[in-house]
C-alpha cells in the first residue's frame, strides 16, 4: 500500500502500531492525493486555518511546523494541510476505503497489483555528520544552565542536528526498517513533493474527542537492556524514583495545564495521570496526561493556538526558552518538535510530537534527524549527551546498517 501510495506527490500515513493509548480512533490510516489544501510559509494563520476548515468541512491531513524564524536545512514546507482524494483506514480487521477520483473497489485493485519491492533501502557506506562535537554540545549546555541559574527559564529543551549528504534511500524501505527496530504509537510515514518525514514518535502533542482534549507530554528517559531483565527493571525504577527526571515532568505538566486553562471550562483541567513510566523498545520514557472540557464554541484551531509549540518542546517560560532556542540551535527545527495528525469533519482531531524522526529531501539526496533534551538547574551535561545518543540509537542503527 505504501508503494502504491508514493506514486502521489503529497501522501500521510499515521500508525499506532498496536498501542492503545486513550482509545484509538483506527489502527492505521493512509490519506493520499490531494482535493484542496493550504500552506504556510511562515507562522500558522490559525484564523485562515479555521476559515479554511469551516469552507471545507472535511478530513484534514497535514503538519504545523515548530515556530522557526528561517526554514529549516532540508527544505521542509511550511505549515500544510490538505483534504485527501483518497482515505483508507484500518479498524481490527476491517479495511475501509473512501476516494474521489476511483471507486473503492479500482483502489483496493491498485493497491493488491503492486509490487513488493525490496530497495536497498540506504547505501552501505555513509558518513553521519553532527553539528556539535560532545564538547561543543557539552559547552552549550553550561552556558544554558546559567540563564537557569539567573532565572531567565526553569527548564529548556534543547536539540542537536545530525545529517548525510549526497546520499538516496528509499523512504518507504526506510520506514518499515525504522519501524520494525522502534514501533511506536505514534509513527507516520509524510510526503510532501520531494520531502519526506519517517517518523517514530511515542509522543501524542493533543487528541480531542468531543468536548474532551487530552495532552500526553514526555519528560523522562532511561535507556532499556533487552540482554538483562534485571538491569532493564533497574533502568525503569531509576526513572521511577528520580527526582530529576520528575522535576522536568512536573514542570511541564504545569504548563500544559496552563495552556489548556484558556480554553477549557473553569475547574475541567486535570492531571489524569502523573509520572507514567511506560516502555518502548529503546527506552523508558515518563508520560503524564492531562486532561480538560473544552469551552463551548471554541473552535479546533483555537484548542491548537493556545497549546501550540509543545510545553515538552520548548520548556518553560515558553516565550523565554523559545527565543534561548533560536540563540543557541545551529540549524532551524522545521518540522521537527512540530506536529502531523488529522482533523476530523466534526472537528475532532489526533496530533503527535515530530520527534525521533528522519527528514528527507530526496531532490537535494540531503537526510537529516535531531534528538534533545529538557535542561533543567540539576542536568549533569555529560548525561545529557548520553540521553541524546540513547534517544538517536534507533535512527543511528538503521542509518549505519547495509
Amino acid at each position: 500500500m505504501l508503494n502504491w501510495a508514493n506514486r502521489f506527490n503529497i501522501f500521510s500515513f499515521l500508525d499506532n502500531n498496536h498501542y492503545a493509548f486513550e482509545a484509538p480512533v483506527f489502527e492505521w490510516v493512509l490519506a493520499a492525493g490531494v482535493k484542496e489544501s493550504i500552506l504556510f510559509n511562515k507562522a500558522v494563520d490559525f484564523s485562515e486555518l479555521k476559515s479554511f476548515h469551516l469552507k471545507q468541512p472535511h478530513w484534514l491531513f497535514g503538519h504545523i511546523n515548530y515556530p522557526s524564524q528561517d526554514q529549516d536545512a532540508i527544505g521542509f514546507p511550511g505549515s500544510f494541510f490538505f483534504v485527501p482524494q483518497i482515505i483508507i483506514t484500518c479498524k481490527g480487521n476491517n479495511i475501509s476505503i473512501e476516494s474521489t477520483i476511483l471507486t473503492a473497489q479500482d483502489v483496493f485493485n491498485e493497491i493488491n497489483l503492486e509490487l513488493i519491492r525490496i530497495n536497498n533501502v540506504i547505501p552501505s557506506k555513509v558518513t553521519i555528520q553532527s553539528r556539535y562535537t560532545k564538547e561543543e554540545y557539552i559547552e552549550i549546555i553550561q552556558s544554558l544552565k546559567k540563564h537557569i541559574q539567573r532565572g531567565d527559564c526553569y527548564e529548556i529543551n534543547f536539540c542537536q542536528d545530525f545529517f548525510i549528504e549526497n546520499t538516496q534511500i528509499d523512504p518507504v524501505g526506510l520506514y518499515h526498517k525504522l519501524l520494525e527496530l522502534s514501533p511506536t504509537p505514534f509513527a507516520a510515514l509524510y510526503k510532501l513533493d520531494d520531502n519526506y518525514c519517517i517518523c517514530a514518535s511515542p509522543e501524542r502533542f493533543l487528541k480531542k474527542t468531543g468536548d474532551v482534549v487530552i495532552s500526553q507530554p514526555i519528560k523522562g528517559t532511561s535507556k532499556r537492556d533487552h540482554s538483562d531483565a534485571t538491569a532493564d527493571l533497574l533502568y525503569k525504577e531509576y526513572l521511577l524514583n528520580s527526582a530529576k527526571e520528575k522535576s522536568e515532568n512536573v514542570m511541564i505538566v504545569d504548563l500544559v495545564r496552563n495552556d489548556l486553562s484558556r480554553i477549557c471550562a473553569e475547574g475541567s483541567v486535570f492531571t489524569k495521570e502523573l509520572f507514567g513510566v511506560y516502555s518502548f523498545p529503546q527506552v523508558h520514557q515518563m508520560i503524564s496526561t492531562i486532561q480538560g472540557s473544552v469551552k463551548e464554541d471554541v473552535h479546533w484551531t483555537e484548542i491548537i493556538k493556545a497549546c501550540y509549540p509543545m510545553g515538552s518542546m520548548t520548556g518553560a517560560p515558553k516565550i523565554k526558552v523559545m527565543e534561548l532556542i533560536e540563540n543557541y540551535e545551529q540549524v532551524p527545527r522545521g518540522l521537527f518538535s512540530g506536529s502531523i495528525g488529522y482533523v476530523t469533519p466534526a472537528g475532532d482531531f489526533d496530533f503527535n510530537v515530530v520527534i525521533r524522526s528522519i527528514f528527507y529531501n530526496q531532490s537535494k539526496q540531503t537526510l537529516s534527524f535531531k534528538v534533545g533534551g529538557g535542561i533543567t538547574f540539576n542536568s549533569d551535561p555529560t548525561m545529557e549527551y548520553e540521553e541524546c545518543m540513547i534517544k538517536a540509537s534507533a535512527i543511528m542503527k538503521v542509518l549505519s546498517s547495509d
